[in-house]
């Protein structure tokens, strides 16, 4: 039966579009949000696209009477207040583990000591795995890939095994090894693994979601820490040409945020009481670079032609996608938005965008840092 749920971090760009899910089905939904100008813009007020039917509460995730009276009166909670992005966090180190690792643990006295149970979701990461999983030709699985810093140097940038055989990138499922490349990562293994740990203990229902590359409509075009495809259309918007590190070829699992607000709702809505986790991706796979030639080609920018930095950045792995048969199995999850769809809807909604690129600022930054090779 739909109750009233709250939200943290609910005016941003998943959160907005999980609140659009769950009204549709009948749920009242509150959002807890700071707003942070980094994404909403300085002096950031009520987003446009928030609905109408949406109670707001604007407030800091790590302040405990905030927190606490956002959850009066709500039956579950989703958890996606987070500070986002793998570079930025290698130099933002406390304010990442502030606001992810602080702020869920806020989140989580409150639950601890409020009337009532309260399902938990929360977003987690496909940043936790590092390296997705790879097999040798031989068909020898590898969880632990790690890609030599020297090899990185001198632009080596596919992963090998000791015999330096090339691996060959497999879907990743939620049982292989995390392997933490970044303060990003970190936090997120420490949000899920926390919420677990206290939802065992205190009998609060918890679901994790691994998301993977998450685009689509409302993502904060002037934050250079936000998605790919986001980072890309700030780019392209102001007539500059897009930067891909390493050679582009790296694979990722691109998913729509409409399937991505599915498989939370799904999450809410199964009957389960032990703690899972789940990847919540597309299934598929795409270079970077094949999925900026679309987008080029979708926004009639064919004339702008990629710079490929042949640099490494710190934090960053080669290949990571989905394997998504246990959200299919235990969610009934079944992502619906093939790729070029959700494409074309996040072009068409960039017709009517501001997007103020902040890109260059970012990567001098990553360089000033020593955090590019």
């Amino acid at each position: 039966m739909a109750g009233s749920v709250l939200i943290t971090g609910g005016a941003g760009f998943i959160g907005s579009h999980l609140a659009d899910e769950l009204l549709r089905h009948g749920y009242r939904v509150r959002v807890l949000d700071s707003l942070l100008p980094q994404v909403h813009g300085a002096g950031a007020t009520r987003a446009r696209y928030l609905d109408p039917e949406v109670e707001l509460v604007k407030g800091d995730v790590r302040d405990e009477d905030t927190v606490q009276k956002a959850l009066e009166g709500t039956e579950a909670v989703f958890h996606l207040a987070a500070m986002v992005g793998v570079g930025q966090s290698m130099y933002e180190i406390e304010q990442y583990t502030s606001v992810n690792n602080c702020g869920c643990a806020v989140l989580l006295e409150a639950m601890a000591r409020a009337a009532g149970e309260r399902k938990l979701i929360v977003a987690s990461s496909m940043s936790i795995y590092g390296e997705g999983r790879y097999r040798d030709a031989q068909g020898n699985l590898y969880d632990e890939v790690q890609r030599p810093v020297e090899h990185l140097k001198c632009g080596r940038w596919e992963p090998s095994n000791e015999k330096s055989e090339r691996l060959i990138p497999v879907a990743t499922p939620e049982g292989k090894v995390p392997s933490l490349a970044s303060v990003y990562a970190l936090s997120k293994y420490d949000q899920e693994r926390m919420a677990i740990i206290i939802g065992n203990c205190y009998r609060i229902p918890v679901v994790a979601l691994r998301f993977f590359n998450v685009y689509g409509t409302r993502q904060a075009l002037s934050n250079p820490y936000t998605g790919v495809l986001a980072i890309f259309a700030s780019r392209l918007l102001n007539r500059n040409s897009p930067r891909i590190f390493e050679d582009g070829l790296q694979l990722r699992d691109f998913v729509s945020v409409h399937d991505v607000v599915t498989a939370c709702r799904l999450a809410l809505e199964v009957d389960q009481q032990k703690a899972q986790v789940f990847n919540i991706g597309s299934g598929a796979k795409l270079s970077v670079l094949e999925v900026l030639q679309r987008f080029t080609a979708l926004l009639n920018c064919g004339s702008i032609e990629p710079e490929i930095t042949g640099q490494y950045r710190a934090g960053d792995i080669r290949h990571c996608f989905a394997d998504i048969t246990s959200a299919r199995t235990h969610l009934g999850y079944q992502p619906r938005v093939r790729f070029d769809e959700g494409l074309a809807e996040l072009a068409d909604w960039l017709e009517g965008e501001i997007a103020v690129d902040r890109v260059s600022e970012a990567h001098a930054e990553l360089a000033l840092r020593g955090l590019t090779l």
